[in-house]
């Protein structure tokens, strides 16, 4: 499994589980000092910054691009792909390929969150495969998160969503399993890893408390051990809040995946 950190660049979601807020030169140097390898991006929107300068960026510092987040669609400009209103959809999911076309240019797939909504099922449905099929232009897979009962009521739990991507026979669309909302959702972590395994292409490795691993009560060597045993080799991502400060976080994220894998 391979290491990732957050790099929040929207002033928006500045109080938001995400580790760096410095400019994107500092904070990739950062992540690289402490040793990850890779970073996950969560900007504005797609001219923020030209693809090019963020590819030469982790080339300089030895680092990919992990995944990009489309959360700025919500946050900033209160969309969704499930919206009572087929105008403010059709804005949300050019929202949505816009960075699925940025994150194509750096190799990384994007991630569908908050942007999910509240909405039904079935605009769920048909707005996955609409976010698949672009992210499959690039040959990369388009990732869902399931989130907490708070912020969602689409899928809160693994399981669920996994069994809706096979129903409706979502083709490239994998699964984010985030341990915060895990944490919430889940009876048994590991379990949950198991029952979805198929579909799972990333993790944001978080505690209990989205604090950086050991800063809370989850029990992750069990999370691992499930992970190694579905054959899981993507990121483990710190999306976590940046406590007590960004580098410690950072570095305590960095300490547990290098015990615990």
């Amino acid at each position: 499994m391979k290491s990732a950190i957050t790099l929040c660049q929207v002033p928006e979601a500045l109080g938001g589980p995400f580790v760096f807020r410095t400019p994107l030169p500092e904070a990739f140097a950062t992540a690289a000092e402490i040793g990850f390898d890779a970073v996950e991006l969560f900007l504005p929107g797609p001219d923020f910054v030209s693809a090019d300068g963020v590819n030469a960026l982790a080339a300089s510092h030895g680092l990919a691009i992990a995944a990009v987040g489309t959360g700025a669609g919500m946050v900033c400009h209160g969309l969704s792909i499930t919206d009572p209103s087929e105008e403010k959809r059709e804005a949300a999911l050019d929202f949505v390929f816009s960075m699925i076309d940025f994150g194509g240019q750096l190799n990384a797939p994007a991630i569908l969150g908050s942007m999910q909504g509240r909405g039904s099922l079935d605009l769920l449905g048909s707005g996955l495969r609409r976010c698949a099929e672009r992210a499959a232009v690039h040959g990369v897979p388009f990732i869902y998160e399931p989130l907490n009962r708070y912020e969602t009521n689409l899928f809160n739990r693994l399981g669920e969503a996994a069994a809706f991507i096979d129903q409706h026979e979502l083709k490239n669309v994998v699964l984010l399993a985030d341990m915060f909302h895990m944490n919430i959702e889940e009876s048994d972590l590991p379990a949950a890893i198991h029952e979805a395994a198929k579909h799972i292409g990333h993790v944001h490795f978080a505690d209990s408390n989205r604090q950086a691993m050991g800063f809370g009560h989850t029990a992750a060597a069990a999370v691992i051990a499930a992970l190694k045993e579905i054959g899981y080799s993507g990121y483990l991502s710190a999306e976590i809040f940046p406590l007590p400060d960004p580098e410690s976080a950072a570095r305590q994220t960095m300490q547990s995946i290098r015990s615990l894998t």
